[in-house]
């Protein structure tokens, strides 16, 4: 399948599907205790140029070798879709020319940028396995590419707005302070819907309490469910067709993770992020402003409508060895639910693959049982 002109691989609800692109688990190994984080090298097989990295960040790594190359997963490893063991074995001539390729980036960017990442895998490629060499006479004369947003912002013009004038505008556009202090937890219920194999709808729940737990469920009768977590200390992925039953994240992916539930409730806004800041841009030829902060190691960036106040862009960007790792969620269908905003729609898109989800009830101030944040159990149909 492809994006515009650029294979990725599929996934649900938020993960890197580029698990397809891992060297591979060794055939019948079981994990070991996730008392401390767990290693590339601890879980697969024949990783040699980024040993010392997380399991979750050496899967994140995946989707910035798909992107950045237009790649999917069987062009740099053989032996077929879910076929662990054979990947195991791979040592294709392109996973050698990987290794040499991310060597040589973090010598760059040791020698000639002080260790800072300045060259990425995508610096060079932009979504193509060869770096073009000579100027393209057609780019130069043809119509301008579309300026994309980038992760960091631009300069603020003179009189733009605070980030904590902006903030203030969405809790009033959402229904005010006072409404919003008032939400505490909430149980939504609607569909969810990808690419590829994953087009076809399916239930998801959403269960969320305040100041930081949330779960996102994706139900597959077939399957297995695929269920996200973070239960206001720790995260983890369970989902199906993957070399990890139950994925626990950390660091930066741990941090993104915490900053998308402590968002989730309005009240948090104005004090979620550190290192606030505020600018300027254009959505779909529509003006809005944005403010962008930390959380931990992750950057979060908000672009509210200009006009209405509104919530219409979030990313979410961690650092990886090869390159940052942006999630984009874009908000749509605000709905009133107990005098408070809420959005109904949204697309959630990332490295490997995009995300529709769709709700036909939110529930506020709902019950919910602590068993819903707890760690999830491996996937299996039912």
């Amino acid at each position: 399948m492809k994006v515009g002109s650029r294979r990725v691989c599929w996934g649900v609800a938020g993960t890197a599907t580029a698990w397809l692109l891992a060297t591979v688990l060794v055939s019948g190994q079981a994990a070991p205790s996730q008392t401390q984080p767990l290693l590339a090298e601890q879980v697969f097989k024949n990783v040699t140029a980024m040993r010392g990295i997380t399991v979750d960040e050496f899967m994140s790594t995946m989707g910035v070798f798909s992107a950045s190359l237009g790649f999917s997963c069987e062009d740099c490893h053989t032996g077929g879709s879910n076929n662990w063991e054979l990947y195991a074995k791979d040592i294709s001539p392109r996973k050698q020319t990987a290794r040499r390729m991310v060597a040589m980036m973090a010598e760059i960017n040791k020698q000639y940028f002080g260790g800072r990442q300045v060259v990425t895998c995508f610096s060079c490629h932009r979504g193509g396995n060869r770096p073009k060499v000579t100027p393209s006479l057609v780019m130069l004369y043809g119509a301008p590419p579309a300026d994309e947003l980038d992760i960091l912002l631009p300069p603020a013009p003179p009189g733009t707005p605070t980030a904590a004038q902006i903030l203030d505008k969405y809790v009033q556009a959402l229904g005010g302070a006072d409404r919003a202090a008032r939400l505490t937890s909430f149980v939504a219920r609607g569909s969810y819907s990808g690419y590829g194999p994953e087009g076809f709808p399916r239930p998801v729940e959403i269960f969320a309490k305040a100041p930081n737990q949330k779960t996102v469920a994706v139900r597959d009768k077939t399957s297995g469910d695929n269920i996200t977590t973070f239960n206001g200390q720790a995260a983890w992925q369970s989902a199906p067709f993957k070399p990890v039953d139950v994925l626990e994240f950390h660091g930066a992916e741990l941090d993104s993770l915490r900053a998308d539930a402590e968002l989730a409730f309005p009240s948090a806004v104005t004090q979620a992020l550190t290192n606030m800041r505020s600018s300027t841009d254009f959505i779909n030829d529509r003006a809005v402003l944005s403010v962008q902060g930390a959380k931990g190691n992750a950057i979060v960036t908000m672009y509210f409508d200009e006009q209405t106040g509104l919530l219409t862009r979030l990313v979410r960007s961690t650092p990886s060895v090869v390159g940052r790792l942006p999630v984009q969620i874009d908000y749509a269908d605000y709905r009133d639910v107990a005098g408070l905003k809420m959005p109904f729609k949204w697309t959630m898109s990332w490295l490997d693959g995009r995300s529709n989800f769709e709700l036909s009830e939110i529930q506020p101030n709902a019950a919910v049982d602590a068993a819903r944040f707890a760690k999830p159990g491996p996937p299996k149909p039912y």
